[in-house]
């Protein structure tokens, strides 16, 4: 099996992980074909063809990409057709935006703990999500902060 296909290969294999984690098929799909590209930057026509999906599908996943900002667009002089390519820091971005689920879930156990009684096993099951979801909003921020002050540092220029 060539590089290329291997490369392939691996880029499927992880867009699968990312869609059983919840990720749309496609734009998981279009994501890690620009993570796995040997190209600077693709366009949606090389996207549709090498994934073998719609111009519609292309664009919903690019356009959802780009929103949470994990690909963006660049120019590429001389090409009427936009460039995307994967963004540097996308990881740490990518594990920020979880955060807004810490947040949701602290906020879930607490709409339970209002409707439960003080004292009963419900309530120390939804006091322990509450403080897990507390204390994981409190301590991955300043992680994602120092992994990307030692990955600035590390970057080569």
């Amino acid at each position: 099996m060539d590089s290329m296909q291997q490369l392939r290969d691996a880029a499927e294999k992880l867009a699968l992980i990312l869609a059983q984690g919840g990720m749309q098929k496609a734009t998981a799909r279009v994501m890690t074909a620009l993570l796995y590209t040997e190209q600077e930057t693709m366009t949606a026509a090389d996207l549709c063809e090498q994934l073998s999906i719609s111009s519609g599908a292309a664009s919903t996943a690019l356009k959802q990409l780009i929103q949470n900002g994990l690909i963006e667009r660049v120019p590429a002089p001389g090409s009427r057709r936009e460039h995307f390519r994967f963004v540097t820091g996308a990881w740490a971005t990518l594990m920020s935006q979880q955060n807004t689920m810490y947040a949701v879930m602290r906020a879930a156990a607490q709409d339970g703990l209002d409707a439960a009684r003080a004292e009963s096993v419900t309530a120390d099951r939804l006091h322990e999500m509450q403080d897990f979801y507390r204390y994981m909003e409190r301590e991955v921020l300043p992680l994602i902060d120092k992994w990307r002050q030692q990955y600035k540092v590390n970057t080569p220029k």
